[in-house]
């Protein structure tokens, strides 16, 4: 009878320590990646694009979830609160991350405090596009237009204070013309009025608008990235007309603050896999953008040094979206 019973005790307890060891594994059940914007702009398909191979890497479901509003800050606000467990993450552009807390009072997080970085994904290229209908057909003919007929011409973004609406505003300032801002809720219902001639300019990611472009339903102008793309080689920068202009945006995958360690080895280690998939790196080239890896304490020593650099030219511009 003592041998029965201690055989049942070992083997409740082993029964114990199995249930334990299997609520520990990470993911145990899907895993929600939310996407701060629209659908259809950049942000939206490189997420879709690196989370289709997490989900491989994972073992599990993982879901995009889209909860655009604020230029960002909705939807990162709520993975900010969300539960530290790994199983809401925030897959976001740089211009949410460290662009709006200069241009907002209050924008429901911390972008330092409130997350840990998992890791860079990707940058993409930005250019500056008009309806093939639109006369100028580069930034000097466009400053010469715009100075022409000041306040006539219009421009469209994905919102005020987005990375779109800064580098117009940039464009305007080293110019030293006036545009009309046009602001909408996404950059994909910018583009479309673009391409139906309803606005005149946008500056758009090469991912939301290269099928446009492609199509030739819009036309390109600039590159409003630092360099020239690779995959535009022949496209001229914005800053070799305006010196100063230019901006290389990058995408990030973030956990909340206090996510447990182990969560986030695994899914930096996950994330390291993703971006050496040689699917993955050629499906991000198809849409103008270049896998980004970097150590995590190089990436956050960029998300310091861009919080600083953003803050500056916010400040000099006079933007402000509250």
């Amino acid at each position: 009878m003592k041998t029965l019973k201690t055989t049942c005790v070992a083997a409740l307890a082993l029964a114990f320590a199995t249930a334990a060891a299997a609520q520990d594994i990470y993911p145990a059940k899907p895993v929600v990646v939310v996407v701060p914007q629209q659908p259809g702009g950049a942000n939206d398909v490189i997420a879709r694009i690196v989370t289709t191979k997490l989900a491989a890497q994972l073992g599990r479901q993982v879901v995009v979830e889209n909860r655009p509003g604020a230029g960002g800050n909705i939807g990162t606000a709520h993975v900010a609160k969300a539960a530290a467990d790994g199983y809401t993450l925030l897959f976001t552009v740089s211009s949410a991350h460290v662009i709006n807390p200069a241009l907002y009072q209050r924008t429901g997080f911390d972008p330092l405090l409130a997350f840990v970085p998992i890791g860079s994904v990707a940058t993409a290229g930005y250019v500056l596009v008009a309806n093939p209908s639109f006369g100028p057909g580069n930034v000097r003919e466009l400053v010469n237009a715009a100075r022409a007929r000041p306040g006539t011409i219009t421009f469209a973004s994905a919102g005020n204070g987005t990375l779109n609406h800064l580098l117009g505003e940039m464009i305007q300032q080293r110019g030293g013309i006036r545009l009309v801002h046009v602001p909408y809720k996404g950059a994909a219902a910018a583009a479309s009025d673009v391409v139906g001639g309803q606005v005149a300019l946008s500056v758009q990611s090469v991912p939301s608008a290269q099928a446009f472009i492609r199509a030739g339903k819009l036309k390109v102008l600039a590159v409003t990235n630092e360099k020239r793309l690779p995959s535009m080689p022949g496209v001229p920068t914005v800053a070799e007309t305006l010196p100063g202009v230019g901006a290389t945006p990058w995408y990030g995958l973030f956990a909340p603050a206090n996510t447990p360690a182990d969560v986030v080895a695994r899914l930096r280690s996950a994330l390291g896999k993703v971006l050496g998939d040689a699917e993955v790196r050629e499906a991000l080239g198809r849409q103008g953008a270049e896998p980004f890896a970097s150590e995590p304490r190089q990436f956050d020593a960029l998300i310091r040094s861009d919080l600083a650099r953003w803050a500056d030219i916010v400040r000099t511009a006079g933007a402000t979206v509250d």
